[in-house]
Order: C-alpha cells, then structure tokens, then sequence
C-alpha cells in the first residue's frame, strides 16, 4: 500500500518519531516528543496528541512501534509497557492502524551509528530517540519489501 508510514520507538521518558516516503523505501528522523506520563486516565497525553497530529499532518496510512523483545525473544515489562501504549495510541489514532514490530537492538545500532558519525554525549542523547525510531522503520520497510518480491 502506498502511504506515509510513521515510526515510533517508546522509552520511559521520551518518544522517537521518523517518517517514510510515501513509497516506502526511506525512513527519515522527525521529532523526539517528551512522554506525558501525568495525563488523567480519561485524558490523552500530550505526546499521544501530537502523534495524532503528525498522522493527520503527514496523512500517514500506518504508525509502526517498535516491540522490544529481549534478545531471548521473550517479552519482559518494557515489552509489556509498550503493548499498552501501543493500544491506548491504537485508540486514539483510529481508523489508523498501528503495528508493533521487533526492535531488538535498535537503540544499540542508533546510539552506535550517530558516535560513528561523532554525536556523543548531550548531543546524542537528544536524537537516539529519533535515530531509534528510523531503525525501526526503516527494518520494518525493509522486510515489507522482501515480503512483496
């Protein structure tokens, strides 16, 4: 399917944000958001509220969410966490789907790519989310492509 498609990589305090080209060849970095984890039960948090906007923005077909299973394939309480989340932004974005994915590694090859490129420290820090997020996408795109050749 032809379509924007947004990556989404999940922590505790912060939410990676890439984009596709409407062709699905290239995943691109576009925003880290700050978690809102203060937002009542019945509310949607801040962060959730803009990804709705950046769907709507990019009149992206899908968001994809990176699962972070353990590297014994089992999913410990991140994974969990983000099934929740994942839901609760289901909800909010819908008719849009939303997928989860396996991100076994990405902030790992994130963090490793950028201090390979000379962004360490504060300065990593502040983009490994994205750069997260584009891994995760970018696999993603990947493994659509050599589904459908």
């Amino acid at each position: 399917m032809i379509g924007v498609r947004l990556g989404v990589d999940v922590g505790q305090v912060r939410v990676g944000v890439s984009r596709s080209d409407p062709h699905g060849v290239l995943a691109t970095p576009v925003a880290t958001l700050a978690r809102d984890l203060t937002a009542e039960p019945d509310a949607v948090p801040t962060d959730m509220a803009e990804l709705k906007r950046l769907v709507s923005e990019v009149e992206a077909v899908e968001v994809v969410i990176g699962l972070p299973i353990n590297l014994a394939g089992k999913h410990g309480p991140a994974a969990v966490h983000v099934k929740a989340y994942a839901q609760r932004l289901a909800d909010v974005l819908a008719p849009v789907p939303v997928a989860l994915t396996d991100e076994r590694m990405s902030t790992v090859v994130a963090s490793r790519r950028l201090s390979e490129r000379g962004v360490r420290g504060k300065r990593q820090r502040a983009v490994v989310d994205q750069a997260a997020a584009v891994e995760i996408l970018q696999s993603w795109l990947d493994a659509q492509r050599r589904r459908t050749s």
